[in-house]
C-alpha cells in the first residue's frame, strides 16, 4: 500500500468527553468545517491542524511546508468578527451551525496578506474568481495550530459513501487492488469523465470515483443530485468488481493547477497510486490555460510526489468514429467533434433540453433535467 505523503497517517479524531469545559469558542466557516473533517481524518496528511505563518508563508512562495514536503494551498483558519481575544497557547473549541466539533491549541496568530495569497495561489486577484471571492470575505488575521476533532459522519450528508483514509485503504486491501487510480469531480459524470476514467482502469487494478461533496460554488449542480448520477452509472456501466465509490468533503478553492497538486497528494492519503488530471483541472472560467494543471506537476520530482498523475488530452465525441475520443486517437475536425462543457450544459438543463446522448448517458440525462425542473 501507498505510503501516505509525509510518511505517516494522521489521525486527530477524539471522542466528546476530550472536549475541554468552559474553553473559549472560535467559529468555523463552512470551508474551514470541512477542513478540520480532512485534517482530523488524515486527509490531509502530513498536516496536523490549520497552519502557522511559517508554513503558510512557505506554501505560498515555494509550494512546500517549512520542512520541505511538497504541498501547494494554504489550510488556515481566520479570525472572525466576533470572536472572542484569545492568545497563544489557549485552548478553544470550534464551531460550527450550533454544533461544537472539535479543538484547537493556538500556537499563533498572524496577519495575512490576502491580495498575495490570491495572485500566489488562484494566479488572480480578480473578484469574479469565486476564490478571491472567499479571501474577500475573511478578516485577514489567521490562528494556527494543532487540531482534534469530533468523527460526526453520522451526521453528515453521504455517511455510507464517507469513508476516511483508513478506510479506503482497508477496502482496497479487501478487494486486492494494488494499483489505484482515483477520479475528482464536482460535476457529473458525463462521456468524457468515463472515457478518462475506463481508459485508466485498463492501467490499474481499481478505479476510486471520489466526488467532492464539500462547499462549491452556488451554480454548480448539488451534491446530493451528482451522487445520484454516481450511484447510476455505476451501477449500469462500470465492473463493480473493480469500480468504488466514496466522497470527498473537502471545499473547492477553484485554484488550478495548484488545486490539481492538492488533490492528488490528498488522494495519495486515501490509498490510490493514481491520479486522473484532464483538461482544466479545478479550473474556472478563462484563468488558467487548457493543460497548466498537467504541466504543474514537472516542477516537482516523482519521489516528491509519489502518485502518478494521468494526463489526458481533452475527450469528445465523435461523430465519424461513432465513439468517445481525443485529439491523439482521432483524425477528424471541426463539427465532427462533439464538445459539450459543463457551463453549455446547466445552460440547456435551465431552458428544458435535455442534454444529448454524446455528452452523458440517458439515465443521467434524465436525472439532470428532474432535477433542474425542481
Amino acid at each position: 500500500m501507498i505510503t501516505p505523503h509525509g510518511g505517516k497517517l494522521v489521525s486527530r479524531i477524539i471522542k466528546e468527553n476530550d472536549l475541554p469545559e468552559n474553553a473559549l469558542v472560535l467559529t468555523l466557516n463552512e470551508r474551514e468545517k470541512n477542513d478540520l473533517e480532512m485534517i482530523s481524518c488524515g486527509a490531509m496528511s502530513p498536516l496536523e491542524g490549520f497552519m502557522n505563518k511559517v508554513d503558510y508563508d512557505s506554501v505560498i512562495g515555494e509550494m512546500r511546508l517549512k520542512n520541505g514536503i511538497v504541498w501547494s494551498l494554504p489550510v488556515v483558519f481566520s479570525m472572525k468578527k466576533d470572536d472572542p481575544q484569545i492568545s497563544v497557547g489557549d485552548t478553544v473549541v470550534l464551531e460550527y451551525g450550533d454544533r461544537i466539533r472539535g479543538m484547537m491549541e493556538i500556537e499563533d496568530i498572524f496577519s495575512a496578506d490576502l491580495d498575495l495569497e490570491a495572485r500566489e495561489t488562484l494566479l488572480t486577484n480578480d473578484e469574479a474568481h469565486p476564490g478571491v471571492q472567499y479571501l474577500k470575505t475573511l478578516s485577514g488575521k489567521y490562528i494556527g495550530g494543532k487540531i482534534s476533532a469530533l468523527d460526526l459522519r453520522d451526521e453528515e450528508p453521504f455517511r455510507d459513501h464517507r469513508l476516511i483514509p483508513e478506510e479506503t485503504r482497508a477496502l482496497f486491501e479487501e478487494k486486492g487492488w494494488k494499483s489505484i487510480v482515483a477520479f475528482q469531480t464536482r460535476n457529473p459524470i458525463h462521456r468524457a469523465h468515463e472515457y478518462l476514467q475506463k481508459v485508466s482502469l485498463e492501467m490499474v487494478d481499481g478505479l476510486l470515483i471520489h466526488p467532492l461533496v464539500g462547499v462549491t460554488k452556488a451554480d454548480d449542480i448539488p451534491a446530493d443530485v451528482r451522487m445520484n448520477c454516481y450511484e447510476t452509472i455505476l451501477e449500469n456501466y462500470y465492473p463493480s468488481d473493480r469500480t468504488a465509490l466514496s466522497v470527498f468533503p473537502a471545499a473547492m478553492r477553484y485554484a488550478g493547477p495548484r488545486e490539481a497538486i492538492f488533490h492528488a497528494l490528498l488522494r495519495k492519503n486515501y490509498g490510490c497510486t493514481h491520479f486522473i488530471v484532464g483538461r482544466d483541472h479545478a479550473g474556472v472560467g478563462d484563468y488558467y490555460g487548457t493543460f497548466d494543471a498537467q504541466v504543474i506537476f514537472d516542477n516537482f520530482t516523482a519521489e516528491e510526489i509519489d502518485i502518478v498523475p494521468l494526463k489526458f488530452e481533452h475527450a469528445f465525441f465523435c461523430n465519424k468514429c461513432g465513439g468517445m475520443a481525443t485529439a491523439r486517437t482521432c483524425p477528424h475536425t471541426g463539427a465532427d467533434r462533439v464538445f459539450l462543457s459543463g457551463k453549455k450544459v446547466r445552460a440547456m438543463l435551465i431552458d428544458g433540453i435535455l442534454p444529448p446522448p454524446e455528452f452523458t448517458r440517458p439515465e443521467i440525462a434524465q436525472i439532470l433535467m428532474e432535477a433542474a425542473a425542481k
